[in-house]
């Protein structure tokens, strides 16, 4: 007899795990600093000397011709070499020089004394200035001889007491007029001689004043601006 076979039973198929990816922790990211920037030193200027006072080294001259020449000043073309052995051709103005004379009365207030200004029309300018008294040297004339007489003639009056203030250039560039600025003190009234083509209104001001009005632009002439600056400077630094 044929044998039975056995029936087989089917192997059910495992059902195969899943695996889950494993979660990865979430890299916390580093803060990074900021760097900040070095602040810069600031460089601390060098201490450099004094400027020297000026010298008196002149120009070799190799001709000079006047092409013009007036009561006042006269004009000349130079051919020169300077100094510094440059070569070229200047027209200069050449003038005897001008004196100012700084005119203070200490009677009532030695820190703001009355000083003497004038105020006359300059066609130069177009226009009426507040000046000091001032004019021009004479021929080989002593600058406190001019400014002595200068004073007298247009103010009427005179001073006890002189003392050289400063000397200046105005426009060194073409201009070769030298102003000496002279302080006058002690003053004593008298009667005033202008020239003839000088029309001039006088009035005293006090110093405090004539600086607010540099200080506003009300002054705009140079010799007056350089010798009250420098007076008022001096007279605080004695208090």
């Amino acid at each position: 007899m044929p044998t039975k076979k056995k029936a087989v039973k089917a192997a059910k198929p495992k059902t195969a795990k899943v695996t889950r990816p494993k979660a990865k922790k979430a890299v916390k990211a580093q803060a990074v600093k900021s760097t900040k920037p070095k602040a810069a030193k600031a460089l601390k200027p060098k201490a450099k000397k004094a400027p020297q006072p000026a010298t008196t080294n002149t120009a070799q001259v190799l001709s000079s011709e006047v092409v013009f020449e007036g009561p006042l000043f006269r004009v000349l073309r130079d051919h020169l070499i300077e100094p510094g052995g440059r070569e070229g051709v200047r027209d200069i103005i050449r003038h005897n020089g001008s004196v100012v004379i700084l005119a203070v009365d200490k009677s009532k207030n030695k820190h703001n004394p009355w000083i003497v200004m004038e105020r006359q029309y300059r066609h130069a300018a177009g226009r009426f200035l507040w000046e000091l008294p001032a004019g021009k040297l004479e021929a080989d004339e002593n600058a406190l001889a001019g400014a002595k007489r200068e004073l007298e003639e247009e103010t009427g009056y005179k001073a006890k007491k002189w003392k050289p203030l400063v000397e200046y250039y105005a426009s060194p560039g073409f201009l070769g007029e030298s102003m000496k600025v002279f302080l006058a003190e002690g003053l004593v009234a008298g009667e005033a001689h202008p020239e003839e083509d000088e029309n001039i209104e006088l009035r005293l001001v006090k110093l405090s004043e004539v600086v607010k009005l540099i200080e506003k632009g009300a002054i705009l002439d140079g010799k007056t601006l350089t010798s009250v600056l420098l007076y008022a400077r001096k007279l605080a630094s004695k208090k």
